[in-house]
C-alpha cells in the first residue's frame, strides 16, 4: 500500500515541512560548502517523497518549497553575478516507464499524432560544477556558477585557468552575446595525482573528483586553480543575440565550431526506445571513463518545440535526467548519535565502520529520524548495506540480519536533549492525535545548540546579512558572553566600551575591522519587514512565507498585533492569517506557537525596540494579466491547455481550474459549458482565445 494512501492534509503538511527542511540543509551543504553528507540517492528519495506529497495536495507546493528552488544562495567570498537567463536544474527519471512518460508528455503538450518522431538528444550527465560563460563579440567577459538558479558566484578569473574555456570563440563573425553553459568536472587519473600532492604536503585531501573540481573552481587565488588540472564540456547556452542552430544537434556541433569541448558520447536518438538502449550501453560502459558520470540527460532536439513547452517551476519540461542505479556495499554500523539542529530537532546519525565504495570511502550516514530506525530494525553492532549514487556519504538500505551479532544494542530514543538535557518530546498534532517524525528540544533559547545557530540564522544573508558577522564570529562572541540573544547584537556597540577588553584588541581584530563592523550592524538596524520575519527562525517560515506574511501584513506593529492576538485566542486574527493563500495549518499554528511562549514576545519585543522596521513594499504588476486568477475552458485553437496555462503563470497569472467569485478571467473556447455560464452569472470578464492572444501580447 502507498504510504500516501489515507493520509490527512494535516500529517501531510508534517510530512512536507519536515522533507522541505532536510532538502534545505542537504542543498546548502551540496552546493554552497561543497561537503554533502547524503548521497544522490538519498536526495532524490527525498525529493521524489516531496514531489508526490505536492501532487497529491497541490496546495503544499508554496514558493519557498524546494520543489520552486534551485540550489542555493551563492556564498561569501565571491561578487554576485545574476544570469539573465535563470540556471534551472532539472527532473529526474529512475526507471524505463519514466523515460516512456516523459516523451509521452511531451506528445501531449505539443498535440503530436501517435505517428510523428520525437528526436532527443542524449548526453552523458556530468558530475561536476555548473558554469555559464559570457562571451561578448567573441571575447569572454565573464564566468559563474549557477548558484541558487537566478544568482551566481563571479568565478571568472579561475575560469581563465581552464584549459578548455576560450578567451575567444573561433571563427568568423561571433554572436553579439552568447553565454555558454556546461559543466566543469576532474579526470580520475588528475584527482589521484592531486589527492597524492595534497597528502604529501598535508594540505586537504578531497573524498571524491567532484568536491576536488568545485573545491578548485572556488579557490580566492586563481593561481590554485591554475595549479589543478580541471575541464570544461560545453552543453547549452543561456543568454545569445541569436540561437545557435535550429537543434539541439546543430547547436552541439556549433559549440564545438567555436572551440568548446563537447562531449563525444552525445548521441542523436529517435524516441523512447533508442535512448533507453542507449542508456544501457553507456551504464555498462561507465566505469571504462576517466570522469564521474551518473546518469545521461535527453533533450528534445528540435529548438522550436523546446521553446514551445517552455518551463515549469524549477525545470524544463523539454529535458530529463536519467540517473544511474545507486551502488551498494556492506560495512559494520558502530555506533548512533544524536544531533541536534537549530530548530531542535533530534537527528541520528550512524557512525559506520569506514569503507570504499566507487572509490569513495564513507564513514557516517543519516538515519532520518527514530522511526526509521525502527522500522529497518537497526541496532548498534549491526552488519548493514550501504548505498550510494554519485559521489557522497550513502544511506542504510538494510540490515543483513544473518550476520547480527548476539550483543547487537537495540536504539533507545533519547528523552532528554544530549545538549542541555532539556525534555524531547515528539510533537503532537492536535487534530489527528497522532506523533509526527521529529523528537526535538524543548529547551529552546536554552539550548546551547540551538541558541548558536539561531544567532547564525538570524545574521545569515537571506536574514539581517551584517557584513563582518558570520557564523564564526556568532560562535565566538557567543562563547565570550558577548551575544545571548538578537538583540545583543544591536547593544554590542554600546556595551563594548564598558567591557574590560575591548573588541578591537581581540584576537583576529582591530580598530578598522571593529569600526566597520559597528557600522554594519548600525545599518542592518534598518531592516525590511520580510528579512525580520525570515529572521526570526519560526518553524515552517522560509523566504517565501516571510514574504507572503509581510505582503500581507504590511508592517511589523499589524503583524505582530494579529499573531499576538491569535496566540490569545482569537479566532478571527487565526482565520485571517489561515485565509492567506499559500499558508497552510501547520505553518499558521508554527508561527502562532511563536507568539504563544512569554519569553519569545520578550525576546522578540527586546529585539524590535532598537530596529527601524520598513513597511512591505507590493511588487509593481509586471504584466496585463499579473496577480489576476484565470480560468481556461473549451477546446483552445491557436496552442494546447497546458500551453495556455503555461503561458499565463510565466506573466504572474494564478491559473485556476474551477470558477469563482474569485477568478478574474474566463477564456472560453469552443464547446465552453457550465464553466462560461457560471461565469456569466458571477460577472466575471470572459474573452475568446483571439482576445486573450491579444490581450497578452508583447507581456
Amino acid at each position: 500500500m502507498s504510504r500516501l494512501s489515507g493520509m490527512t492534509i494535516m500529517l501531510a503538511r508534517d510530512r512536507h515541512a519536515a522533507l522541505a527542511a532536510e532538502i534545505a540543509a542537504h542543498d546548502r551543504r551540496y552546493y554552497q560548502e561543497d561537503a554533502p553528507t547524503v548521497s544522490d540517492a538519498e536526495y532524490d528519495r527525498l525529493r521524489q517523497e516531496l514531489l508526490k506529497l505536492e501532487a497529491r495536495f497541490p496546495e503544499l507546493a508554496s514558493p519557498d518549497s524546494p520543489s520552486q528552488r534551485v540550489g542555493i544562495e551563492p556564498a561569501a567570498g565571491f561578487a554576485k553575478v545574476e544570469h539573465s537567463v535563470p540556471m534551472l536544474s532539472l527532473d529526474n527519471a529512475f526507471a524505463d516507464d519514466d523515460v516512456r512518460e516523459f516523451v509521452a508528455r511531451i506528445r501531449r503538450f505539443l498535440g503530436l499524432d501517435e505517428g510523428e518522431p520525437v528526436a532527443l538528444v542524449a548526453e552523458p550527465k556530468i558530475d561536476g560544477l555548473s558554469a555559464s560563460l559570457r562571451y561578448e563579440k567573441g571575447r569572454f567577459v565573464r564566468g559563474a556558477t549557477r548558484g541558487d538558479g537566478r544568482v551566481g558566484e563571479d568565478i571568472t578569473r579561475n575560469l581563465r585557468e581552464v584549459g578548455d574555456v576560450p578567451e575567444t570563440l573561433a571563427g568568423d563573425n561571433p554572436p553579439e552575446v552568447m553565454e555558454i553553459r556546461g559543466e566543469v568536472y576532474m579526470l580520475h587519473s588528475d584527482f589521484a595525482r592531486l589527492n597524492e600532492d595534497q597528502a604529501a604536503k598535508g594540505g586537504k585531501v578531497f573524498a571524491n573528483p567532484r568536491n576536488a573540481a568545485a573545491g578548485s573552481l572556488r579557490q580566492l587565488d586563481p593561481s590554485i586553480t591554475a595549479a589543478r588540472r580541471i575541464h570544461f564540456f560545453a552543453y547549452s547556452w543561456g543568454e545569445a543575440s541569436e540561437a545557435p542552430g535550429e537543434t539541439q544537434w546543430e547547436a552541439l556541433r556549433r559549440l564545438e565550431g567555436w572551440g568548446f569541448n563537447v562531449n563525444p558520447l552525445a548521441r542523436l536518438c529517435d524516441g523512447a526506445d533508442a535512448v533507453l538502449d542507449y542508456y544501457r550501453e553507456l551504464a555498462a560502459g561507465r566505469a571504462d571513463l576517466d570522469y564521474d558520470i551518473d546518469g545521461i540527460v535527453y533533450k528534445v532536439n528540435r529548438l522550436d518545440w523546446q521553446q514551445r513547452l517552455g518551463f515549469v517551476s524549477r525545470s524544463p519540461r523539454w529535458a530529463i535526467a536519467h540517473k544511474f542505479p545507486a551502488e551498494q556495499a556492506e560495512t559494520v554500523l558502530e555506533d548512533i548519535e544524536i544531533q541536534v539542529g537549530r530548530t531542535g530537532a533530534l537527528t541520528p546519525v550512524a557512525r559506520l565502520r569506514p569503507i570504499t565504495v566507487g572509490g569513495v570511502v564513507v564513514a557516517n550516514a543519516t538515519l532520518h529520524n527514530e522511526d526509521e530506525i525502527a522500522r529497518k530494525d537497526i541496532r548498534i553492532g549491526d552488519t548493514v548495506v550501504i548505498q550510494r549514487a554519485g559521489d557522497v556519504i550513502p544511506q542504510v538500505v538494510r540490515v543483513v540480519t544473518e550476520k547480527r551479532p548476539a550483543d547487537a544494542k537495540p536504539f533507545e530514543s533519547l528523552k532528554t536533549c544530549p545538549i542541555c538535557q532539556s525534555r524531547a518530546v515528539r510533537e503532537i498534532n492536535p487534530n489527528t492525535g497522532k506523533e509526527g517524525v521529529v523528537r526535538r528540544c524543548t529547551g529552546g533559547l536554552t539550548c546551547p545548540a540551538q541558541l548558536v545557530e539561531r544567532l547564525k540564522h538570524f545574521v545569515s544573508r537571506n536574514a539581517f546579512d551584517i557584513d563582518g558577522l558570520g557564523a564564526r564570529q556568532v560562535e565566538a562572541f557567543h562563547e565570550a558572553g558577548l551575544i545571548a540573544s538578537p538583540a545583543d547584537i544591536f547593544r554590542l556597540e554600546a556595551e563594548d566600551r564598558e567591557q574590560p577588553v575591548r573588541l578591537r584588541e581581540r584576537d583576529g581584530w582591530g580598530p578598522q575591522s571593529s569600526t566597520n563592523l559597528f557600522k554594519a550592524i548600525r545599518a542592518a538596524a534598518s531592516v525590511d519587514l520580510d528579512r525580520l520575519i525570515f529572521a526570526l527562525g519560526i518553524r515552517h517560515v522560509g523566504e517565501g512565507n516571510a514574504r507572503l506574511l509581510a505582503r500581507n501584513y504590511q508592517t511589523w506593529d499589524a503583524f505582530a498585533t494579529a499573531m499576538t492576538a491569535a496566540a490569545d485566542g482569537d479566532e478571527e486574527a487565526f482565520a485571517n492569517l489561515l485565509a492567506i493563500d499559500g499558508i497552510g495549518e501547520v505553518l499558521a499554528r508554527a508561527v502562532v506557537d511563536f507568539f504563544r511562549e512569554e519569553h519569545n514576545r520578550a525576546a522578540v519585543a527586546d529585539l524590535v525596540g532598537l530596529l527601524e522596521i520598513g513597511e512591505f513594499a507590493a511588487p509593481a504588476a509586471g504584466s496585463p494579466v499579473s496577480g489576476k486568477t484565470v480560468v481556461f475552458t473549451g477546446k483552445l485553437e491557436a496552442m494546447s491547455r497546458d500551453e495556455a496555462k503555461a503561458g499565463a503563470e510565466r506573466l504572474g497569472a494564478k491559473v485556476a481550474g474551477s470558477v469563482s467569485a474569485k477568478t478574474d478571467i474566463l477564456v472560453a473556447g469552443p464547446g465552453a459549458g457550465s464553466k462560461l455560464k457560471k461565469a456569466t452569472e458571477l460577472g466575471v470578464t470572459t474573452m475568446t482565445e483571439e482576445e486573450w492572444l491579444a490581450l497578452i501580447d508583447g507581456a
